[in-house]
């Protein structure tokens, strides 16, 4: 079975409460008979997906040569789970942090290879604009679609999914020995891939990553099949330690859907922005094309932008006015969730 895609329990309490002589008398008998417990350190680490978008393209900051995200142990010193990963980006990229939200707690028993104990990770998402990093601890800006190829469906991310990694996959469905489960993975391959007349569905970004780890088609996961082909591998990606690619994929799941219903995006935009800029930046999130005039409609009709008076000629062409956000439209009003204005497949 597939591992959960996350564990949103909180954290336990490690605090500890006085007892009473009973409780006490209780544990002594209980060591006077036999019993062992185990004692299994866990620890607590704190792991950022902080995004920017550059020249039409989403970025995720990593360190070690784009092999991990920032990330670091949640230690005493630290005031709060989030200054303490404030603390951990700024040390290790130089990159300090704007808009800040918790993502998800992962758990699992094997989430992290080479340590002893259990490592509990409180991940968040960042937003931020692209500035330059330390070289330090081997960080960089990386293109999220270099982990995650097939999402990308402005270019030839629907043809990855189709015609590279949809027959391994449903070799690997029909390989399970019970019809039931062979059903179960067919349904959930053609369902998250958008195969077979089904819909793709941006969010689905994680569901998709763990259906190749499952699989044992990801690096991450192969523990089944070896000797794939170099265009299956270069389709899977790069891989990343540990599990931060999946949280990754978390990350880039929240933010798709986010951008539908909040403002988000404009925490990646410069101060004074053109239409055009502000749609090929939700395009390079969405993973897809945008209809020109219907997106224009829908951030007209949501009264989210102003003009500022000033025109740019970077563009090329013709002088393309400058907008801002309006950012008391967040104190004026909920904005209305809304499906993205994509560009129908031909």
């Amino acid at each position: 079975m597939p591992r959960p895609a996350c564990d949103k329990r909180a954290m336990p309490d490690t605090r500890i409460d006085s007892t009473t002589s009973a409780d006490t008398t209780d544990a002594a008998s209980d060591h006077a008979s036999g019993a062992v417990f185990d004692s299994v350190a866990v620890a607590a680490e704190l792991t950022a997906v902080i995004v920017a978008v550059t020249a039409g393209e989403p970025r995720v900051l990593s360190i070690e040569h784009g092999r991990a995200l920032p990330s670091g142990p949640f230690e005493p010193v630290h005031r709060s789970l989030q200054a303490g990963l404030r603390s951990w980006v700024e040390t290790q990229t130089h990159h300090p942090l704007g808009y800040v939200e918790q993502l998800y707690t992962f758990a699992d028993q094997d989430r992290k290879q080479g340590t002893l104990g259990r490592v509990v990770s409180v991940s968040y998402l960042g937003l931020t604009r692209e500035a330059p990093v330390v070289a330090g601890w081997d960080a960089a800006w990386q293109p999220w679609y270099r982990f995650f190829p097939w999402e990308d469906f402005r270019g030839p991310g629907a043809a990855l999914g189709e015609s590279i990694l949809a027959p391994p996959l449903y070799e690997w469905a029909d390989s399970a020995g019970d019809p039931a489960i062979e059903r179960d993975r067919q349904r959930r391959i053609t369902i998250n891939f958008g195969l077979r007349g089904q819909r793709w569905n941006e969010e689905l970004v994680l569901q998709r990553y763990e259906l190749l780890w499952e699989a044992g088609l990801v690096a991450e996961g192969r523990h089944r099949i070896a000797g794939l082909s170099e265009t299956l591998t270069a389709a899977l990606g790069e891989p990343m330690r540990h599990d931060h690619r999946r949280i990754l994929a978390t990350g880039i799941a929240r933010l798709r859907a986010k951008i539908k219903y909040r403002p988000v995006v404009f925490e990646l935009m410069p101060p004074g922005f053109t239409l055009l800029q502000l749609q090929r930046t939700v395009e390079a999130l969405a993973g897809r094309l945008l209809h020109k005039q219907n997106f224009r409609r829908l951030i007209d009709q949501q009264d989210l932008v102003e003009e500022t008076g000033e025109v740019t000629t970077e563009t090329g062409g013709r002088p393309a006015k400058l907008f801002r956000f309006r950012r008391e439209v967040l104190a004026e009003r909920q904005v209305a969730g809304t499906k993205l204005p994509l560009v129908r497949a031909v």
